[in-house]
């Protein structure tokens, strides 16, 4: 489980305040070297606000934008664009956090981190860093975010970013939430109906 892909280097994970100067400094540094920048924003209503403002900061770069709302056969188009490399910025929602293999993209800005579970930002970050070259993960939080569960799961996501982290974090976000109450009386599902010593003979 601990064993990473040979060549693999570790992300190096940046958590910082909202920051329009890192943002631009992160595309440009990835562009320069030929790569290739995800930005999320989970946010459709303001999402083409935030492509045109990185147009803005960085001018030249080729922006795309892709939602889950957006027609299919648009989106597809999007995204086949970005993997052939006629895009140099990404800017989407969640919809990157499975499936998408783009070794070409190696840096990646998630805006509002703090909104994100433990799970979600370590899956995010895993969409870089796919092939052999040094991958970097920014996570921006607003300014003045406090000390609760949502600095926890930053703090271990920043921790955690050596290869063969993963169950690290999964028993970091354990103790973050919390086990559930798996022997009590107050069970979610079909448990309760079946009772736990008919569970156990069951499992026997």
């Amino acid at each position: 489980i601990e064993t990473p892909p040979p060549n693999r280097q570790p992300v190096e994970t940046i958590v910082c305040a909202y920051d329009e100067r890192v943002i631009r400094d992160a595309i440009q540094r990835e562009t320069a070297r030929g790569g290739q920048v995800y930005v999320l924003h989970n946010r459709v209503r303001t999402i083409d606000h935030l492509a045109d403002r990185i147009r803005e900061l960085v001018p030249g770069v080729r922006v795309v934008v892709g939602h889950g709302q957006m027609d299919e056969t648009l989106l597809e188009d999007i995204m086949h664009s970005f993997v052939a490399g006629r895009a140099d910025v990404l800017v989407s929602t969640t919809i990157i956090e499975s499936g998408l293999d783009i070794p070409n993209a190696n840096t990646i800005l998630i805006d509002r981190a703090d909104l994100f579970g433990l799970a979600d930002l370590y899956q995010l970050r895993g969409r870089v860093g796919r092939s052999g070259t040094k991958a970097y993960a920014y996570l921006f939080l607003p300014r003045g975010t406090g000390t609760g569960d949502a600095r926890k799961r930053l703090s271990a996501i920043k921790q955690y970013s050596h290869l063969g982290a993963g169950f690290k974090i999964a028993m970091r976000d354990l103790e973050i939430r919390g086990a559930g109450n798996i022997l009590g009386t107050a069970q979610s599902g079909h448990i309760i109906t079946v009772g736990f010593d008919l569970y156990c003979k069951m499992l026997r």
